[in-house]
């Protein structure tokens, strides 16, 4: 079994850097530069993001089975900061094979029958476990920072970006709303390669784009078969949050 991966929130990496009182003139300048940089406002992401971790189906679970073991880990995601705290208290190292960890905007789930995915698809990349910790924090901030939205179509969305990891390798994945819309199918895997290092870029034949309607196990519900994507793209909205678990809690 895997190691647990550490929970995160808001203030954990501040508690674990507070020291006893300062007793020396350079010590208190420091710890005023410390509370003076906890006063500053944090930079906010354009949307809020949620992080989620599942581990693989079983052979004959049902999608049902799947969905109720689809763990949302740790607090909504609102600034750079925020980032940054849940990327350094969740390392990749302690994900175990067929573990996968998924970054996503608040309102879409890593799921391809949720009703704001069913008519999207992804493009996966296979990349070396030697760089795939460092390829998959370039991704997720490729999402936060809006440069992957930025080359889709105005009325297509990115809906998250995921980790799955293999025994030799690292899956990464970019999700996008609409299929249909080739020029945004065509300008992600474009972002992804010219963001990488050329060092760093996957093989011909380690990458490939997917509709979520063609995979085997794709199964929406009847009342979503004909459903359309609304124009509205309202920025930073927040549903109901949803159940937040621990991996320990499992």
């Amino acid at each position: 079994m895997s190691s647990r991966l550490p929970l995160f929130t808001r203030g954990s990496a501040d508690s674990q850097s507070q020291e006893n009182d300062p007793s020396s003139p350079a010590e208190q300048r420091d710890d005023a530069k410390r509370n003076f940089l906890k006063t500053m406002r944090a930079l906010p992401t354009q949307h809020y993001w949620n992080v989620y971790f599942d581990r693989q189906a079983k052979e004959g679970e049902s999608g049902d089975q799947y969905h109720s073991g689809l763990e949302q880990l740790g607090t909504q995601i609102e600034s750079v900061q925020d980032f940054w705290r849940y990327a350094n208290n969740t390392p990749v190292g302690n994900i175990g094979v067929r573990e996968s960890l998924y970054l996503f905007k608040s309102g879409f789930r890593p799921v391809w029958e949720d009703r704001r995915n069913i008519l999207g698809g992804s493009w996966t990349f296979r990349f070396p476990k030697s760089i795939g910790p460092d390829v998959w924090t370039r991704v997720q901030l490729l999402a936060i920072g809006e440069k992957l939205q930025s080359v889709l179509d105005d009325d297509d969305q990115l809906c998250g970006v995921g980790l799955s990891v293999r025994f030799n390798s690292h899956l990464i994945t970019v999700w996008h709303r609409d299929a249909s819309k080739k020029n945004s199918i065509d300008n992600i895997v474009k972002c992804i390669m010219e963001e990488l290092p050329p060092e760093m870029h996957p093989k011909p034949d380690a990458y490939y784009y997917k509709r979520h309607s063609d995979h085997a196990g794709f199964n929406p519900p009847q009342s979503s078969r004909s459903c359309s994507i609304p124009a509205d793209r309202k920025r930073r909205s927040s549903p109901p949050p949803p159940r937040v678990v621990t991996l320990s809690q499992r």
